[in-house]
């Protein structure tokens, strides 16, 4: 079988495995948010925290439970990581270091995972499965409610409230990420992935020395890492390291878990909102551009030139021989369109073109399908973008899902698209025109600008991958690329929320002949078109000296 077709018919299994969970896990994911009973494991949780879950919350109220809950995170996961040393179940490793601290928990908490460490030589037991894995859980279950608080804005009117954040946070852990998580470990562990606490093990005679490897909970931790689209891997290595992702069958079910949860989210939001429809024009938009993407992807690795793409028979540089260019691909696509960062190849070396894939799918915001309730929202955003674009072409008051969108509206949405490309670019013409952070750089030229690019378009989208030839592990790059993904996470979610709240306040339109049906293939085309202006020409001018620059000249 050539490398092409087992790359195609990996894409039509993917396709028909999402297919067949959509609908299940969609309505179930809208009836646990739809819900008025408690679990009594949930009640005992909201007790301990104070909370008292039915009580409805407006979006200033909504947003204080995000940010209060978030800060106390990022808290907690430092000391964890300062006391490291003094704790049980260290393996022997140190405390970390300040900076690197406050680089992770904002990682951590912010739904990043982004890594300056090799996680296998500085992290132990405890702070591993206790801080990390406990982060990937709730950071995602964070960014589920603030989407379920939007979709509950444009379903509801006359009322301010959103919800009760602290019942939407519990019942997303419990009901949804926990009973996933279990079923899909077994499936890891059944694959080879390990789950033990074994400690720090020295094997084999490598050039007169000895290699350590050290046991852990991974596969529970791997599994929440895709299916939560957070992306921090137990091994510095990540999802390319064989106790995370031991072979072809566990790398197409780890695609599976990074996707299935935000495709699935566009039918809790038809449900919802009362119309499957419009759930479906969202589902069509997302997976038009996944699978541009993705064919995309396939081409540019297969179709390299030259004699060493031809004799290997495509771009098999820092892929993984157990996945291949293929399964490599799919799994690149998949992590940069969703907020993962997860990798099982390293995108430094992809083709020029690949690289700038990576980047692009990152700066259309991880909205197709996007990460674990941030790409919802962010589609639902852009979506509100483009029927204003659309009233202004035909001269009427634009209005989504029986909502106006007037000037307090649009002012939301068009703060919440401008605040990631200012802080990627910024931040990247900071860290270039100031003298030490190009030392970081292992590249010079336009792959080294793609370097600092990618770090900063990763962390401030909340993605987490690098591109592998940048040393982020100094003070600049643990402090900038940290605020970038507090500042890229929550500052949007404050518009977001703020948005939900003007909506739910607002009186149903009544539907006439002029109204845009946005249930339609015609609006999924002008969504998607919004899209490729709004935020891909953004980015443009950087991508022309980063990896446009290095393509054009291989």
């Amino acid at each position: 079988m050539s490398p092409v077709l087992a790359g195609v018919l990996q894409l039509l299994a993917l396709v028909a495995a999402l297919g067949l969970s959509y609908r299940p896990l969609g309505d179930h994911m809208a009836g646990v948010y739809s819900s008025r009973r408690h679990l009594r494991p949930e009640r005992w949780i909201y007790r301990a925290v104070g909370a008292d879950p039915d009580a409805g919350m407006r979006w200033p109220a909504y947003l204080r439970g995000v940010l209060a809950f978030s800060a106390a995170g990022v808290l907690l996961l430092y000391l964890l990581q300062r006391l490291q040393g003094s704790l049980p179940g260290s393996l022997g490793f140190v405390s970390i270091d300040p900076d690197q601290a406050f680089n992770t928990a904002a990682s951590f908490v912010a739904n990043t995972n982004w890594q300056s460490y090799a996680g296998e030589q500085a992290m132990g037991h405890l702070v591993q499965t206790g801080g990390l894995a406990v982060q990937n859980f709730v950071s995602a279950a964070v960014g589920m409610a603030v989407a379920v608080a939007l979709v509950r804005g444009f379903a509801r009117s006359r009322t301010g409230e959103l919800g009760n954040f602290w019942a939407d946070l519990v019942r997303g852990c419990v009901r949804i990420l926990l009973p996933l998580s279990v079923a899909g470990a077994l499936v890891l562990v059944a694959c080879g992935a390990i789950q033990n606490f074994s400690g720090v093990h020295e094997v084999g005679q490598f050039a007169g020395g000895t290699q350590q490897w050290n046991g852990g909970a991974v596969a529970s931790q791997e599994v929440i890492k895709e299916l939560g689209t957070n992306g921090g891997g137990y091994f510095n290595a990540n999802s390319a390291h064989p106790f995370e992702n031991p072979n072809g069958l566990s790398n197409l079910f780890e695609i599976y878990l990074i996707l299935v949860i935000p495709f699935a989210l566009t039918r809790t939001f038809g449900r919802m909102v009362g119309s499957l429809r419009q759930g479906y024009a969202i589902l069509a938009t997302m997976g038009a551009i996944w699978l541009l993407f993705t064919g995309l992807m396939l081409w540019t690795e297969f179709a390299g030139r030259g004699p060493a793409f031809e004799l290997a028979g495509g771009a098999t540089e820092g892929k993984e021989t157990r996945f291949g260019i293929a399964g490599s691909a799919l799994f690149s696509v998949a992590t940069t369109l969703t907020s993962t960062g997860a990798v099982n190849s390293f995108h430094s070396s992809n083709t020029a073109f690949g690289g700038g894939l990576d980047l692009l799918g990152m700066q259309l915001g991880e909205i197709a399908p996007g990460g674990v309730g941030s790409g919802l929202y962010g589609m639902l955003v852009m979506a509100v973008l483009a029927v204003f674009v659309a009233g202004l072409m035909v001269g009427r008051t634009p209005e989504y899902l029986g909502k106006k969108i007037g000037t307090r509206e649009i002012t939301y949405a068009a703060c919440y698209l401008l605040i990631t490309p200012a802080l990627v670019l910024c931040l990247t013409a900071a860290a270039l025109a100031l003298p030490t952070p190009p030392h970081s750089l292992s590249h010079t030229g336009a792959h080294g600008f793609s370097e600092v690019l990618y770090a900063y378009t990763s962390g401030a989208n909340n993605n987490g991958s690098a591109f592998a030839g940048l040393n982020a592990d100094t003070p600049w790059f643990n402090t900038t690329i940290g605020l970038a993904m507090l500042l890229g996470r929550f500052l949007p979610m404050v518009f977001v929320l703020a948005l939900a709240g003007s909506l739910a306040e607002q009186a149903p339109v009544p539907e006439t002949a002029g109204t845009l049906r946005t249930e339609k293939p015609l609006f999924s085309g002008l969504l998607v078109g919004t899209i490729a202006i709004l935020t891909g020409l953004t980015y443009f001018p950087a991508l022309a000296l980063g990896p446009l620059a290095e393509g054009l000249a291989a």
